[in-house]
């Protein structure tokens, strides 16, 4: 009886030492990839920008969106609106203060599927703040490139300026402003 539960526990012990439980990490393809912004500017029009600078990864645990991670940086010194002026205005003291806070940060803490897509909660730094948001994240598909495989991810969300004190309460600019980020992934 020892000697079969002995070599049960051996057993289990070397099939779990075979399986791969490690994350596999993917790389961003900044190539084919966006982080981008929207924001209403007097009620009336969407003004769209984007950080020219930023990188993303995640580590999917056994191919699973379930319980991933993402991590995303952007250098806010790189914030391209299409206007010189008002880019320069965003990287001031008004704004994101770019020489005193020269990242924007996101780690995630939990990704959890909805129907089809995924609630991604974790810790925003933006302006020296750091706050718990929630993003939706969706899964754009999957493609061979190379001898490595693509994935395609969409990230949206919403952030409150009011929440990280960048720019001031009128203005003419809306509180929210929506996040999307377009990327291409590989392994």
């Amino acid at each position: 009886m020892k000697l079969s539960l002995l070599f049960g526990l051996f057993a289990i012990t070397m099939f779990s030492s075979f399986q791969d439980d490690d994350p596999v990490k993917y790389s961003l393809d900044k190539a084919h990839s966006r982080l981008g912004f929207k924001i209403k500017y007097m009620g009336i029009v969407d003004v769209h920008g984007e950080f020219n600078k930023f990188d993303v990864t995640v580590s999917l645990n056994n191919g699973s969106w379930e319980g991933a991670s993402v991590e995303m940086t952007a250098e806010s010194k790189s914030i391209y609106t299409g206007v010189e002026s008002r880019d320069n205005h965003l990287r001031s003291e008004d704004f994101f203060d770019v020489e005193k806070y020269s990242k924007l940060t996101f780690k995630s803490n939990s990704v959890k599927k909805v129907k089809n897509k995924y609630i991604i909660s974790g810790d925003f730094t933006m302006h020296g703040i750091t706050k718990n948001i929630k993003l939706i994240g969706e899964s754009t598909g999957v493609a061979k490139k190379g001898e490595n495989e693509a994935i395609g991810l969409r990230i949206t969300g919403i952030v409150k300026r009011s929440d990280f004190n960048i720019g001031e309460p009128s203005g003419g600019l809306a509180d929210g402003v929506q996040l999307i980020a377009d990327l291409e992934l590989v392994k």
